[in-house]
């Protein structure tokens, strides 16, 4: 089985100042985690530091803030962790909802989800 990505337009507070950026998709993943380098870039501002349990049981003590995110014609400012070097770039659940989007499971491609959970 192969893996899902999707390249998202990033911006922070400032529209002008955005960067496209391919992420793999992870639905075990809450957030979504950009490079610091990056977000530093685009001047998104950390808002708070979270400790985060990573899937192989580590907590990780990382910054958090919002960027805005599109992709396939929606926009949507969402969480964003500050990833170290280290640290895995991926579309975490919380993006996939605010955009609206799902993974389809034959295909395994990133499309508009039909209907959103009310939930």
């Amino acid at each position: 089985m192969g893996h899902t990505t999707a390249r998202i337009k990033l911006s922070g507070p400032d529209l002008r100042k955005s960067r496209e950026v391919e992420l793999l998709v992870d639905t075990e993943s809450t957030y979504t985690w950009i490079a610091r380098t990056l977000l530093d870039e685009l001047a998104v501002r950390p808002s708070t530091t979270r400790i985060i349990r990573t899937i192989d049981g580590r907590s990780l003590r990382r910054d958090v803030g919002e960027a805005i995110m599109e992709y396939a014609g929606e926009r949507a400012t969402r969480m964003v962790v500050f990833a170290d070097f280290d640290d895995a770039e991926v579309l975490g659940v919380d993006a996939l909802e605010g955009l609206g989007l799902e993974v389809d499971p034959v295909t395994r491609e990133l499309r508009k989800a039909a209907s959103l959970p009310a939930l």
